[in-house]
């Protein structure tokens, strides 16, 4: 079973782009953006099970500069 899903992060102020190159450097992580709004940067990412999504969301916490993130994961795709 494939886990699709997009998490949004908050990093410490200026961080951005260094964060997205860290995070654009793991396997899972399909894509990486910067944003503006109420998140820093949202990663599209794509694991085989539930266990491989916690431990992705633990390695990408562990960042000193990411302050919170917020995870969706996708139920149905439609399109794309």
């Amino acid at each position: 079973m494939v886990v699709t899903a997009y998490v949004m992060l908050t990093v410490s102020s200026g961080s951005e782009r260094k964060v997205c190159e860290k995070i654009a450097s793991y396997k899972e992580v399909v894509e990486v953006d910067e944003l503006y709004g109420e998140y820093d940067v949202i990663t599209k990412v794509k694991v085989g099970s539930l266990q491989q999504l916690d431990d992705l969301i633990n390695r990408i916490r562990s960042n000193p500069n990411i302050l919170l993130t917020y995870t969706m994961i996708i139920a149905k795709k439609h399109k794309g």
